[in-house]
This record gives C-alpha cells, sequence and structure tokens, in this order.
C-alpha cells in the first residue's frame, strides 16, 4: 500500500522539476530583418558561478550584431566585469568566425565568462545549424 502511494507522488515530483527547469521561450525569434537567439533553453545545462547565465544573440545579414547578457543570479560585481569584457567581442563577426572566436575569460570572472561563452557559442551554433536545414 505504502509503495503505490509513494511512487506516483515520486514521479509527479520528478516531473514538476523536469518541467520547471526549461521556460519554453523560443529560442529563435525574428523581427524585422534581425534573428534573435535567446539560449535561456537552448543552454540550460550551462552554468556559471551562481548558476544560469543566458543571452541573446542578435544576428543581422549573417554577422553578429550584439551579444546581450539576460536575467541571471551571477554576483552583479562580477558580471559586470564580465558584461564590459566580454560581450563586445562577437560584435560585426562573420557567424562561421563568430562560432570558433576565441575569448579569454575575464580575469576575477574565469567561471561566469566561460558560461557565457558557451552560451554565445551554442547560439550561434543553433543558428547555423537552422539556416542549414533551410
Amino acid at each position: 500500500m505504502k509503495n503505490r502511494i509513494l511512487k506516483p507522488i515520486a514521479l509527479l515530483g520528478a516531473f514538476l522539476f523536469l518541467t520547471s527547469q526549461t521556460t519554453n521561450t523560443p529560442i529563435l525569434t525574428k523581427q524585422k530583418d534581425i534573428t534573435i537567439i535567446n539560449t535561456t533553453d537552448l543552454a540550460s545545462d550551462i552554468e556559471g558561478y551562481a548558476g544560469c547565465t543566458p543571452v541573446k544573440v542578435y544576428i543581422q545579414g549573417g554577422k553578429v550584431l550584439r551579444v546581450e547578457a539576460l536575467e541571471n543570479e551571477e554576483t552583479p560585481k562580477y558580471f559586470d566585469m564580465v558584461e564590459k569584457g566580454l560581450m563586445k567581442k562577437w560584435n560585426g563577426k562573420p557567424v562561421a568566425a563568430a562560432e570558433k572566436l576565441k575569448v579569454d575569460a575575464v580575469t576575477g570572472a574565469t567561471v561566469s565568462s566561460e558560461a557565457v561563452i558557451e552560451n554565445v557559442r551554442r547560439g550561434i551554433s543553433y543558428y547555423i545549424y537552422s539556416n542549414k536545414k533551410k
């Protein structure tokens, strides 16, 4: 009797946990001639120092227009260093070059930097893959 009650409760708990891990945010959206890749769900397994570090990658004409950090739980003092030191590194780069770009982490915010770098790479890779399917 006890096992018949606990098993469904455990399954429900696992289901609720797994469904709470995604936001159902669209990965790829378009605004006029700009494609926006949101890595919130695409890179939810990539964590910085204090959790996920999602970004939006704006692409226009086959080039990265800009990278924008989204809400995260990183320590603001250190994440500000990441934003100032990293976000512009991809600007103006063709997507193929941007995907392979070697970007150094920001000293003092290494874990957060590496997470942002991997988010950007995954977003750009997703964009390239999506365009090859067409």
